[in-house]
């Protein structure tokens, strides 16, 4: 679409419109958004559903690129991205106030996806005029030509609401994944949100159902036909096991999912992430390119998309390698208020509080909501939490955590050598002292305190003291 042609959509909007787009694009909630234009969040979203109609966009990205005027490259035929389409929630109570909650947690799953997901979300607005009963779901998946469908049911009564949510397969309609969610009757805004962010999670965080279902399909494709976003999940995984043969393999599929669609921004940030890994780990000898190129890598992330929550916890975290902390802390905060509801950003922001900028006493509790927001936690959450727990003296804890997290990572063996020394379990310290050795041999806690970087100098204290006691160089 040329300039022109989006300028003429943009003028479109009337100016409340046009004050609610500029303001969910910069990424407020619709609470925020109806406390700054005085308005109620259910107005939010029927701005939002004909802005989306307007605009003819499907997703945070696209509308930010036309409040902004920047084009939005789309890819081509053969590296187009799965699509998801949320159908309206079927409300098995007669009254029409549940009927309202059921349209409205629609709206609200819908949007958020569209903010979280990793693929585009057809806009609830079309999915609601269609009228589609469930029996013709799949049908009507098929003739929006999406990949996946998401649908749910509510039940109410005085006490509780019950919503079940499914995942299912728009070509054949078979359940990929399934879940139900069960919360007390609250305020209806809060208990809205609550749903809300509960699905998102699920569906669309780091180890979530949408991404599970496609790494399983993937595997079923010769390696000759995988697309760009095939090769992003394969990289996403190898990624997140955090061995040093997994990093360059995840480096090797990302580098080639963005030579073949170079707008991907979540390869951008895995790659990223995964040159700041083979950084802060000492994984391979250039330690200096690896910074360079983690540093190009998210600058192009912000590029495509600076309200990415995940491209401003990444930017924050190298500001801190390069030692400009004001610099890193100012990310993180931005990286907050575009992701206080999504679960990896919370995790990860959790992790700097403890060790690099900020006040650790609110690293435990963001990690917390992380956990409870999904359910589906991946190895490194767990790893994150035991990091998090050990600066906090909480060592029994601490122990039980790095034992679920990702066995092959450097960093976790340390804590654990960190922590058992630190109960005085000499004989389990030394055996993971022995494995870090053998298999990391270039690794030490100086490089460690310094990539990653602790900062904080309680927690630098900490380490340095549990690591002289384990004689762990």
């Amino acid at each position: 679409m040329n300039r022109i042609a989006m300028s003429s959509r943009a003028g479109a909007l009337s100016e409340r419109e046009r004050a609610v787009a500029e303001k969910f694009a910069s990424g407020l909630t619709y609470r925020e958004i109806g406390e700054a234009l005085f308005i109620a969040p259910s107005t939010v979203r029927t701005h939002l559903a004909a802005i989306y109609d307007k605009l003819g966009v499907n997703n945070k990205i696209a509308l930010a690129s036309h409040i902004n005027g920047a084009a939005v490259l789309a890819p081509s035929p053969a590296e187009a991205l799965p699509v998801l389409a949320m159908f309206p929630i079927e409300c098995l109570n007669t009254e029409e106030r549940w009927r309202r909650f059921a349209d409205g947690l629609s709206s609200d799953i819908s949007i958020d996806l569209a903010r979280y997901a990793d693929l585009p979300v057809i806009a609830f607005h079309t999915m609601k005029s269609l009228g589609s009963k469930p029996a013709d779901f799949v049908a009507d998946g098929k003739a929006l030509g999406v990949t996946y469908i998401v649908s749910g049911q509510l039940r109410a009564d005085d006490r509780r609401v019950r919503l079940t949510i499914e995942l299912a397969d728009a070509l054949n309609g078979v359940s990929l994944w399934s879940d139900r969610f069960d919360r007390p009757l609250e305020d209806v805004f809060a208990l809205q949100d609550s749903l809300t962010e509960s699905v998102i999670n699920v569906l669309a965080g780091c180890g979530g159902a949408i991404a599970t279902v496609g790494r399983n399909a993937i595997r079923r494709k010769p390696p000759a036909s995988l697309r760009a976003y095939d090769l992003y999940l394969l990289g996403v995984e190898q990624h997140n096991t955090f061995s040093r043969e997994g990093n360059a393999a995840a480096i090797r599929l990302l580098s080639r999912a963005l030579e073949l669609d170079p707008g991907l921004v979540r390869g951008w940030i895995e790659l990223a992430y995964a040159y700041s890994i083979q950084f802060c780990h000492g994984f391979g000898g250039d330690l200096k390119g690896a910074v360079e190129r983690w540093r190009v890598a998210v600058e192009n992330a912000l590029r495509l998309d600076p309200l990415d929550c995940s491209a401003q916890t990444c930017l924050g975290d190298l500001m801190g390698c390069l030692g400009d902390l004001d610099a890193a802390e100012r990310a993180y905060q931005r990286a907050f208020e575009y992701g206080a509801n999504h679960a990896d950003t919370l995790a990860l922001l959790a992790g700097s509080r403890a060790l690099v900028t900020g006040d650790p006493a609110e690293a435990i509790p963001l990690m917390e909501r992380a956990m409870r927001l999904n359910p589906l936690a991946p190895s490194w959450y767990f790893g994150m939490q035991g990091r998090i727990l050990f600066a906090a003296g909480r060592h029994r804890e601490a122990i039980a955590s790095l034992r679920r997290g990702a066995s092959d990572s450097p960093n976790i063996l340390m804590f654990l050598t960190l922590a058992h020394t630190a109960v005085g379990d000499g004989s389990e310290a030394a055996v993971f002292a022995a494995r870090l050795n053998a298999e990391f041999p270039e690794f030490s806690v100086d490089r460690f305190i310094a990539g990653y970087p602790v900062t904080n100098p309680d927690a630098a204290q900490a380490i340095r003291h549990a690591a002289k006691l384990a004689k762990l160089g």
